[in-house]
C-alpha cells in the first residue's frame, strides 16, 4: 500500500467504462490516488497538468490507440519520466513489442485481475521514485547524468548539464528514432551483452574543444540504467576546481597550469599577466587547498579531479 503521507497517483486509462470503474474502486481501496479518462486526447492533456506518477495505459482504442498517447507522452520532456503499463487482451509478440517500443514498460493482459495490477503499479511506482530521487540529487549537486532503457538505449531522463554536453557533442542528425544519438545507443546495447568486461568500458567522444566520456553507474536495475556523464577539456577542468575548492576562476586558471606542468612566467605569458601576479594567486590556491607547495597543490587538485570521475580510464569507441 503507498505511504499515506504521500499518495501515489495513477491514471487509469480505458474506453471502457466497466473496466475504469473496476480499476477505480480497486486503486482507492488500496490507497492510491486515481484519475480517470476514457480516451487518448484527454488521457494526454490529464498527463501534462497533473503529472500522474504511473499510467495504467489500454493499448487499443478508438481514434488515438494507446501506443500513439504512450509515443506522445515519451516525446514530451514533461511527460517522458512517467511509467506506462499497458492494459491489453491481445498477447502476441508483435503487440507486446509495440508496446515496449512506445515507451511501456511492462503490460498486464485482459480480463485484468485487480491483485495483479496492484503489484505491479506497486513495483513499478519504487523502482520510479528511487530514480526520480536520484535525479533530483544529481540536479542539486549539478552532476551530468541520464538514466536509459538497457534493451533500446532510449534515454527517459537526463539532467540539464547532461542534456547541455550531449547537445554540444552528439550532432541531432546522429540521432536514431528513439532520440538517442545513435553512437550512444549502440554502446548501451552492448552494455547489455554477455560480454563482462565491456561494462567496465566508457565510451569517449573525441571533439575539437575537448571530449565528452560516458561511464556506467548503476547497471543493476532491469527497468533503468544510470549512466554518469562528464566532459574532459581546459574549460571544464578550470570550471570543476572553482567548484571543488572555491576559487576564483583566475586562481582556478592557475592552478590548471600548474597541474600542467607550467612555470610562473609561462603561466603568466599564458593569462596575460606577470609572474608576480600568478605567484599571488598561487599564494591564495595554497591557503584554500591547505597545502604549502606547488607539487601538494597539483597533487590534492589531480587526486579530487580524478576521484569525481569515477576513477575510470575510459575506452575508445
Amino acid at each position: 500500500m503507498p505511504d499515506k503521507a504521500r499518495q501515489a497517483v495513477v491514471l487509469v486509462v480505458d474506453d471502457t467504462p466497466d473496466t475504469l470503474a473496476l480499476l477505480h474502486d480497486a486503486l482507492v481501496e488500496s490507497g492510491y490516488v486515481v484519475l480517470v479518462a476514457d480516451n487518448g486526447k484527454q488521457a494526454l492533456n490529464i498527463s501534462r497538468e497533473v503529472l500522474p506518477d504511473i499510467i495504467l495505459l489500454d493499448a487499443l482504442m478508438p481514434e488515438m490507440d494507446g501506443f500513439e498517447v504512450c509515443r506522445q507522452l515519451k516525446q514530451d520532456l514533461v511527460t517522458r519520466h512517467i511509467p506506462v503499463i499497458f492494459m491489453t487482451g491481445l498477447t502476441e509478440s508483435e503487440h507486446v513489442v509495440a508496446g515496449f517500443s512506445a515507451g511501456g514498460i511492462d503490460y498486464v493482459t485482459k480480463p485484468l485481475s485487480p491483485i495483479e495490477v496492484i503489484a505491479r503499479l506497486s513495483s513499478h511506482l519504487k523502482n520510479a521514485r528511487m530514480m526520480n530521487q536520484t535525479q533530483g540529487a544529481l540536479d542539486v549537486f549539478g552532476q551530468a547524468a541520464i538514466a536509459v532503457l538497457p534493451e533500446s538505449g532510449r534515454i527517459v531522463w537526463q539532467t540539464p548539464l547532461a542534456r547541455q554536453l550531449i547537445d554540444k557533442y552528439l550532432n541531432d542528425h546522429d540521432a536514431s528514432a528513439n532520440g538517442t544519438p545513435h553512437r550512444l545507443q549502440q554502446w548501451i546495447q552492448q552494455l547489455g551483452g554477455s560480454d563482462e568486461t565491456f561494462r567496465l568500458r566508457s565510451l569517449m567522444i573525441q571533439h575539437p574543444t575537448g571530449r565528452l566520456i560516458f561511464n556506467p553507474a548503476d547497471l543493476r536495475s532491469e527497468e533503468q540504467w544510470l549512466i554518469l556523464v562528464r566532459e574532459e577539456s581546459e574549460v571544464a577542468q578550470i570550471e570543476a576546481l572553482r567548484a571543488i575548492f572555491a576559487l576564483t576562476r583566475r586562481e582556478a586558471q592557475v592552478l590548471h597550469w600548474v597541474i600542467m606542468g607550467k612555470t610562473d612566467r609561462s603561466i603568466g605569458e599564458i593569462l596575460g599577466t606577470s609572474p608576480r601576479t600568478v605567484n599571488k594567486h598561487m599564494e591564495h590556491v595554497f591557503t584554500k587547498l591547505g597545502v604549502e607547495t606547488r607539487t601538494a597543490a597539483a597533487s590534492l587538485a589531480v587526486n579530487k579531479l580524478h576521484s569525481l570521475s569515477g576513477g575510470q580510464r575510459p575506452g575508445v569507441e
